[in-house]
This record gives C-alpha cells, sequence and structure tokens, in this order.
C-alpha cells in the first residue's frame, strides 16, 4: 500500500504590527545637539552594562548615533555616565 505525500505546507507570518518609524527620535524632534548633560535620554542609549545600542536596536541615523556616540563619551570622561557596571 503506498503512502500519499502531503503537500508542503508553508508557515504563516504573522504581521506583528510594529510599524518601522522612518525618522531616528532626534531627528523628528529635530535636535541639532545631543547634550552630554541629558544623563536621562543618555542612558536609555545604555545597556544595563553601560554598553552603547547599535543603531539597529536604538532607532537612531548614522549622524545622531554620531553624536550619541561622542556626547555618552563626554559623559563619561565627565564622571555622569559608567564606563562599566
Amino acid at each position: 500500500m503506498a503512502f500519499k505525500k502531503k503537500p508542503m505546507q508553508r508557515k504563516k507570518r504573522f504581521n506583528t504590527g510594529i510599524r518601522e518609524q522612518s525618522q531616528c527620535r532626534f531627528c523628528r524632534e529635530k535636535i541639532d545637539y545631543v547634550d552630554y548633560k541629558d544623563i536621562p535620554t543618555l542612558s536609555k542609549l545604555l545597556t544595563n552594562r553601560g554598553k552603547i545600542f547599535s543603531r539597529k536596536r536604538s532607532g537612531n541615523c548614522a549622524s545622531c548615533q554620531r553624536k550619541v556616540k561622542y556626547a555618552i563619551k563626554r559623559a563619561r570622561y565627565m564622571s555622569l555616565l559608567p564606563y562599566s557596571l
């Protein structure tokens, strides 16, 4: 007795409903300068170990990510943010 092959089923991909944003948070608010003294904003862009989130994870554009990087480095130098935990 021969067995019939079942047709291959494709996995359904569900849309999670999360829409990618077209601009980063700094471009949306039209911020030209990322202030190193703004610790609450900068701490949102750090892991709990003190590492800077990547562009993909933080949602920043390239130029704003560079500004954030330098602001975090300045804040660390001024001992407003920790280098590591």
